[in-house]
């Protein structure tokens, strides 16, 4: 098994490497585009069975991102529904023969954390504005001003490691025990990592709630703050 940090290429586009991850990436993308459209395509005032479920997922959804955000989840919910899902199917992928899951590579976990960052600051500018939201890195007082920027960097940097650690750890137990038991006696390591790949998943799109959430509310907390008579 090659190391996480050193992937060679498959094929080169032009002089642009293009490596299995990468591929991989690709086709989840695809694939989740795909069945998008096509569960999509024929939506009903009253739902059938596969659209009920759909309705079903998504209200969950919904009332998990309303929970956390103390907000309407509606401008959340494209942005977290899909980093789940994306999460979710990249940890599983590996349990395809001769597939790495893109998630036990750094590079895609740090593009997915940096998209989480990206969505945090979009999302506490738009609920706050600019200079509102700026202000909340002065809170309690202008001295925490370092500290809370140095919070936002390691809060990104803990999504990539946390998730990057779980999936290769796995990658790697069950790559090993498939060296040394072959294919039956890893079947139920399989099993745990697919619950584990699941439960990672959530943890990653809750913590972006999370962290969208402290966004939004801690500027709305300061501007009640500033209202409120002294």
């Amino acid at each position: 098994m090659n190391s996480p940090l050193v992937i060679e290429p498959l094929f080169y586009v032009g002089p642009v490497p293009i490596t299995q991850p990468v591929v991989a990436t690709w086709v989840i993308m695809a694939v989740m585009v795909l069945f998008s459209l096509l569960l999509s395509r024929h939506l009903k005032p009253r739902p059938g069975r596969t659209q009920a479920v759909m309705e079903l997922i998504t209200g969950a959804l919904d009332h998990q991102i309303e929970e956390v955000v103390q907000s309407d989840p509606a401008p959340y919910r494209v942005l977290i529904g899909t980093i789940f899902l994306f999460v979710l199917i990249a940890n599983w992928s590996g349990m395809l023969p001769g597939v790495e899951p893109p998630t036990a590579h750094l590079e895609t976990d740090a593009a997915l954390a940096l998209l989480v960052f990206a969505a945090t600051l979009y999302h506490g500018v738009r609920s706050n504005g600019f200079v509102g939201y700026l202000k909340t890195f002065a809170e309690p007082t202008w001295i925490m001003i370092p500290l809370n920027l140095v919070e936002q960097i390691t809060r990104t940097f803990s999504l990539i490691i946390r998730l990057f650690g779980n999936v290769m750890s796995g990658v790697f137990v069950i790559g090993i025990m498939l060296s040394l038991a072959g294919l039956l006696v890893p079947i139920p390591l399989m099993a745990l990592d697919l619950l584990t790949g699941a439960v990672q998943a959530y943890i990653f799109a809750i913590l972006g709630c999370v962290f969208i959430g402290a966004a939004v509310s801690e500027g709305r907390d300061a501007a009640s703050q500033e209202r409120s008579p002294s």
